[in-house]
């Protein structure tokens, strides 16, 4: 099911976060809607909503697909989908798309192309805007992956933005970083230029039956060969598929698993979801110190601290520390 029922929830739906985190865990997508929404919103719900998703969290199997714009990510997160309801699993899709200019708002609207999946009650679809944020996710894009994990989510599926070079932040996000590549675009050659061989837990030459996926999957397999792997090193694979034919989609699924069994056989499941814990909590720490320092003395502070350094009179080291002790005596004590 998708989530254009969203806006309607936003509107009118329950604000009991306890109720919420019940109704979506039973399947409800217009529960499910309104947590994604209230977490990309970032309200004060949002401590709350994590409180209520945190025993419930570290389950879902989060897959990551990113590539270049036109190798065919939607189709193939689509197909993925496919293979795995036929599993019987239940999926969660984050399609993050680009952001219109004028309203924010996520323009592509990849979902639409998902539309065969849109009243099955084990999907749920979600496109969020990325809102400029670089690196071919969303800010939010934790936090929704955490909702749909909590939920009970099996896999949960990212697709990025699709910006090219810098969409590597999915690899930290992701327990398997999928790259989709496709022939004739020289992708096998921006590949060393975007640092995607370091990321990629799976290659995917998509678009197979074109001219020039030969050569494709020979210049990367070539690559590949001239990295250094540890003994027992994880090798990623480079698979052929057609996804407008749903082609080969099985055997991606299977090199999920494979992939999958082989983090955990070697403690690398639970290392990867534990630097993506401290880089979820660095961030909000982060977040919350600017609010801070935004509202110290109604945030004239750090404009006061910028006129006595560009005046001579204070560097900008001294000036942050000043900036730092100021916010150390204006934190609240824990009780």
């Amino acid at each position: 099911m998708t989530a254009g029922a969203d806006r309607e929830v936003s509107r009118g739906g329950s604000r009991d976060v306890p109720d919420l985190v019940r109704r979506a865990r039973a399947g409800d997508a217009r529960s499910v809607a309104r947590l994604i929404t209230l977490v990309e919103s970032g309200g004060p719900q949002l401590p709350q909503i994590a409180a209520e998703l945190a025993g419930h969290t570290g389950h879902a199997l989060v897959v990551g697909l990113t590539g270049a714009p036109g190798v065919g990510k939607s189709t193939t997160t689509s197909e993925l989908v496919r293979v795995l309801r036929g599993r019987n699993l239940r999926i969660g899709v984050l399609a993050v798309d680009p952001s219109s200019p004028f309203t924010g708002g996520a323009i592509l609207g990849d979902r639409v192309r998902m539309q065969d999946h849109a009243t099955d009650p084990g999907v749920y679809i979600r496109s969020m805007s990325s809102r400029g944020h670089l690196g071919g996710l969303s800010s939010a894009t934790p936090a929704a992956v955490r909702v749909l994990d909590g939920v009970g989510c099996d896999v949960v599926l990212i697709e990025t933005v699709g910006v090219g070079q810098a969409e590597v932040e999915v690899a930290g996000l992701a327990d398997t970083t999928v790259v989709l590549l496709a022939p004739g675009m020289g992708d096998a050659v921006q590949a060393v230029k975007a640092g995607i061989l370091e990321i990629a837990d799976i290659f995917v030459v998509n678009k197979a039956d074109r001219d020039g996926a030969d050569g494709t999957v020979r210049d990367l397999t070539g690559m590949l060969a001239l990295t250094a792997t540890a003994p027992g090193g994880w090798r990623p694979p480079v698979l052929r598929t057609v996804a407008a034919h749903g082609d080969g989609l099985d055997d991606l699924v299977t090199a999920i698993e494979r992939h999958r069994d082989w983090l955990a056989g070697r403690g690398e499941l639970t290392a990867r979801r534990a630097r993506r814990v401290a880089a979820e909590v660095e961030a909000i720490a982060i977040g919350t110190l600017r609010g801070r320092i935004s509202s110290l003395r109604g945030g004239t502070l750090p404009a006061e601290l910028a006129a006595e350094v560009l005046a001579g009179r204070l560097d900008p080291y001294a000036a942050a520390d000043r900036l730092l002790a100021e916010l150390t005596r204006s934190t609240p004590t824990p009780r």
